[in-house]
């Protein structure tokens, strides 16, 4: 179960007792939101994209949606989303609760600018009804991603 990967995870950080789970499904941004309790933008919503051939992903702001040119200025081409059914193989976590913790050797993570603008946002942990309340910067230490980026509009 890729929320346990994830609390493992969080835990060898010492940050497992950060993790919020809810009884309600928060396996979408406004759904995330009313279980977190804040506004919709300020959830991190973790987009999963196949680029030349590999699992790729791209955590924005709730409120964004990636700009197709932006993209292709980025990673050299059109965005093409994983389906549904390829998420788990490919990332490690299943659809609602893909996050970019604790995800399969060989997956890139990106940021998006987008949440910088924020001084915590909420990323998903793994399953359909987790969150955990980050700073960008932590973010960006406990995802490993490779950069930031400017992919939406």
């Amino acid at each position: 179960m890729s929320i346990e990967n994830v609390k493992a995870y969080f835990r060898a950080h010492g940050m497992e007792g950060r993790i919020l789970e809810f009884e309600e499904s928060s396996a979408t941004v406004d759904l995330a939101a009313q279980a977190v309790g804040c506004e919709p933008a300020r959830i991190a919503k973790t987009l999963s994209f196949s680029v030349g051939g590999q699992p790729v992903l791209v955590v924005t702001a709730g409120d964004m949606r990636i700009a197709g040119p932006k993209f292709k200025a980025v990673f050299h081409e059109k965005p093409r989303m994983l389906a549904a059914d390829e998420v788990e193989e490919k990332i490690g976590h299943g659809v609602g609760g893909v996050c970019p913790f604790a995800v399969k050797e060989g997956v890139k993570v990106y940021l998006d600018v987008s949440m910088k603008r924020f001084a915590t946002i909420f990323p998903a942990c793994g399953s359909g009804n987790s969150a955990i309340e980050l700073s960008p910067e932590e973010l960006e230490k406990y995802s490993g991603a490779l950069e930031w980026v400017d992919v939406c509009k």
